[in-house]
């Protein structure tokens, strides 16, 4: 069995790498759920988080931004970001790990102002 290096992002705490197997199983005990892969950045990675997160009312961890910095989305729960191979996920390289590391150094929390989500750093 194969392992990989991903960077991990817990709810309320600074992201860390990890050196996982590489297979279904051992994703779904990181994020602690089924595991759902989306593709928000045109960097080769994946954001691998629990599907049911939000459902399951698991604590908010980062707000997702588009290209002006405006949120458009969220993630609840813990969440990791993995390279993209051919077929498979596959290990950040040291600048993804990098590049990601610091996108998400400030752990964020939701708060509604006046109706309105707003999410402010930690």
């Amino acid at each position: 069995m194969s392992k990989i290096t991903v960077l991990v992002v817990d709810p309320s705490k600074k992201p860390y790498v990890k050196e996982i197997e590489n297979n279904l199983k051992s994703l779904q005990r990181e994020v602690d759920g089924y595991i759902q892969a989306v593709y928000p950045w045109q960097e080769p990675v994946a954001l691998i988080c629990d599907e049911e997160s939000k459902l399951k009312n698991k604590p908010f961890n980062r707000a997702l931004r588009d290209e002006d910095g405006k949120m458009y989305d969220y993630i609840s729960g813990t969440f990791l970001i993995t390279g993209l191979g051919e077929e498979d996920f596959a290990s950040l390289s040291p600048e993804l790990v990098a590049h990601f590391s610091d996108l998400f150094s400030v752990p964020e929390m939701l708060v509604s102002i006046d109706g309105q989500l707003t999410v402010l750093p930690c």
